[in-house]
């Protein structure tokens, strides 16, 4: 398996770079197991690999997010099935809750992608599909709030929320912005950077500031970015399928030019339906010819939504037992702290 690199900015800023498969497969990271530090809570730890709430929690059912027991053993789900080719600009996954840039290749350098955690749309609000640009960056952003958020607050009582931020820590836009071509869609900081991997936007997808601090001066003006909402993604590695399952993510439906859009919205697909369809979309392809699939550990996946890219091959390794013989590490690193709870970066002066 490909190790994570974990590079250090001069923002004091972490970013998630993997090699690009050259063999043919999809799939980059690593999982890895962590002992429980009594100091930190498993938010902390998640943001230390760069990971959101959704993936930490799911990948560790049963244990406290704010008191995890001293010598619990921690699965850090640091490994991930990318979106499919081409692999260019920016590719935000919506399921996943997590972005993909895909940074132009440079001569006698291996080609890298470098992947982050995000927060996506509450499910009362939803960020477009389909593909854009990036139009403009902007640095230390003030933020005229939207009519339809302030009027959505006033109606939950909060009749003192501003109208305009200020640029600095306490802007919800947090330090660094990233315009998409999307009207008020936004890749940016957050000054609530533990709600990364959560439903909390109004369509923006937020970032850890210290992840922004890294994208923000590496994305250009033009960059491509796609949005798609894949909650099932397919991969292949040593010859073997994996398949990864989140919670499906529903999207507010267009029905501006088919009303029928509505109606098709209204009934999803099971999610046992969606993991076997994408799978049987997976196959259809040139895969240099994979073995056949464990059509009973489709079911598990899709019924488990585990988020950890799961063996579906017959024969491989079940996932419990590769978990389970993977030598824990020691987390003895420092939490981030109340000041780390702002939009930002740790370690950067405001």
């Amino acid at each position: 398996m490909f190790a994570l690199l974990c590079l250090v900015s001069s923002a004091s800023s972490w970013g998630a770079v993997f090699p690009l498969p050259t063999d043919g497969s999809n799939i980059v990271g690593q999982i890895r197991v962590v002992i429980a530090d009594p100091r930190n809570t498993l938010l902390d730890i998640a943001r230390h690999f760069d990971l959101g709430y959704n993936e930490i929690t799911t990948a560790n059912p049963g244990v406290s997010i704010w008191l995890p027991s001293p010598g619990t053993r921690i699965v850090v789900p640091g490994e991930f099935i990318l979106p499919p080719r081409p692999w260019t600009g920016i590719v935000i996954n919506v399921a996943q809750r997590r972005l993909y840039y895909f940074p132009k290749s440079i001569a006698n350098q291996p080609a890298v992608v470098v992947t982050f955690p995000i927060g996506i749309s509450r499910p009362d609000w939803s960020t477009p599909l389909g593909k854009t640009r990036i139009i403009a960056k902007f640095k230390d952003p003030a933020w005229i709030v939207p009519k339809d958020i302030w009027e959505e607050h006033r109606s939950q009582g909060n009749s003192n929320f501003p109208t305009y931020f200020p640029p600095g820590p306490g802007n919800p836009m947090g330090m660094l912005a990233l315009e998409t071509g999307f009207s008020e869609i936004f890749i940016h900081g957050t000054n609530r950077p533990w709600g990364v991997g959560m439903r909390v936007s109004h369509g923006c997808l937020h970032l850890y500031p210290e992840n922004a601090a890294y994208l923000f001066p590496k994305v250009p003006v033009g960059t491509p970015v796609s949005i798609v909402n894949q909650p099932f993604m397919v991969g292949e590695r040593d010859h073997v399928l994996f398949l990864s399952a989140s919670e499906p993510v529903a999207m507010k439906a267009d029905v501006s030019k088919n009303p029928q859009h509505q109606a098709m919205a209204d009934v999803p697909k099971s999610p046992q339906n969606q993991a076997t369809e994408a799978v049987i979309e997976y196959l259809a392809r040139d895969v240099g010819g994979l073995p056949k699939v464990d059509w009973d550990r489709i079911k598990y996946v899709a019924q488990a939504q585990r988020i950890i890219p799961i063996p579906i091959s017959p024969g491989s390794p079940v996932i419990d037992d590769v978990i389970a013989a993977i030598v824990p590490e020691k987390y003895d690193f420092a939490p981030y702290g109340i000041e780390a709870n702002d939009a930002a970066a740790p370690g950067a002066t405001p």
